[in-house]
């Protein structure tokens, strides 16, 4: 036996002392979801597992209250683990980032005797909201992913493949002004704010008849008046536009608002919009830091598809576009179960969520031993990444 190969059975041993406390932790944090930014208890929780095992904790990075890094040895090459703990509002974990974050922390302690004996450092990156405020892009703009030479998170969902494509996706606030009145008795001396809004979305659902299969524009209303009798003075909604580069997305903006414009101009109601300020960008996956992983992954006896696959948008296609990265997907639930659905709920507390936290856990940090002892192999990822920028 190689000395790579004995690491590698040091980093199995080390997953297995751990799986009590990693079960615990993924459906601790599905039994107490917290919205984006407002992750408390699940960024307590992952820190304080992670100082427990030695691990040095930065809290709060880039100015983000839930945000932290963890970080274990010294020296390059230097590789982050992301993890995700933010829930969908009403809906919890529907999205599956239990699995996320428990799945990054086992990786991470169960690699620490490789890190030992090739040097190297881990960094686990607690990265807040992505589902509402594309939160790993403001912890790139704030300085938080210098240095990484690979970076790395696996999501859950319905099958297992390990190249994905996803979205350019940017959110859309809309709100339209206008004028009170009884809906009966005066209803000419009002203007009408909701009427404006259904303007848009049959704007909107017009556009969609001459825009690329590939985009994607929905919205929900968020404010539609408070009573039948009163004509609404105000409302809003968020939407967000899809496309599968920054450079249609510009563009499909243009064409988005303009459907707000027309349906303010219609009905004398003044509108007021807010693009987001951050952004989900299209991933990037590393074909050679795939291969490995896939590799990785067969010793657990679960197989991989090597295709690329659509798979919505994430804020892990920021990193993707400054570090070789992946982001592949691994299965909890039968095809066809939608996330954010509550069978997908129901699906990332289950038995498969917690084989799903193992497996994923385990190709991770065995991926990680082949980048700290094979300098050949960090070259190609690094040189594929370079090629393609």
């Amino acid at each position: 036996m190689n000395r790579t190969d004995n690491l590698k059975n040091q980093v199995a041993d080390t997953l297995k002392q751990h799986k009590t406390h990693l079960k615990r932790l993924c459906l601790k944090i599905h039994a107490s979801p917290e919205t984006g930014l407002e992750e408390y208890k699940a960024s307590g929780w992952l820190r304080e597992y992670f100082e427990n095992n030695g691990f040095e904790i930065n809290a709060g990075v880039g100015d983000l209250p839930t945000a932290f890094t963890a970080c274990y040895g010294n020296g390059k090459p230097r590789i982050g683990l992301l993890a995700e703990y933010d829930a969908l509002p009403q809906l919890g974990h529907a999205c599956g980032h239990n699995i996320i974050a428990a799945a990054s922390a086992g990786a991470a302690i169960a690699v620490k005797p490789a890190i030992d004996a090739l040097g190297g450092t881990i960094v686990v990156i607690g990265s807040p909201s992505e589902e509402i405020h594309s939160g790993k892009e403001l912890l790139i703009r704030r300085g938080v992913i210098e240095g990484l030479d690979a970076a790395m998170m696996v999501h859950p969902g319905n099958e297992n493949i390990t190249r994905i494509q996803t979205l350019a996706c940017i959110t859309l606030e809309v709100e339209f002004k206008g004028r009170q009145a009884h809906a009966s008795a005066n209803p000419e001396e009002g203007v009408n704010a909701l009427e404006a809004m259904l303007l848009s979305f049959n704007a909107i659902n017009s556009l969609r008849q001459h825009i690329p299969d590939s985009a994607r524009v929905h919205g929900i209303i968020t404010d539609g008046g408070q009573a039948a009798n009163i004509v609404p003075a105000r409302s809003a909604a968020m939407f967000m536009v899809r496309a599968t580069n920054t450079g249609y997305l510009e563009e499909l903006k243009s064409k988005v608002i303009n459907c707000f414009k027309g349906a303010a101009a219609a009905t004398g109601t003044k509108l007021k919009y807010h693009w987001a300020d951050v952004y989900c960008q299209p991933m990037k996956s590393n074909a050679c830091l795939a291969a490995a992983f896939n590799r990785n992954m067969a010793v657990t006896g679960r197989q991989m598809e090597t295709g690329n696959r659509d798979f919505a948008s994430t804020d892990m296609g920021n990193i993707s576009q400054i570090v070789p990265s992946i982001h592949p997907i691994i299965a909890i639930a039968p095809r066809g179960t939608p996330l954010h659905s509550t069978g997908f709920l129901k699906a990332a507390a289950s038995g498969e969520a917690i084989k799903a936290v193992e497996d994923a856990a385990l190709a991770m940090a065995l991926t990680i031993t082949d980048i700290l002892s094979d300098a050949e192999l960090l070259e190609s990822i690094q040189d594929e990444f370079n090629h393609s920028r």
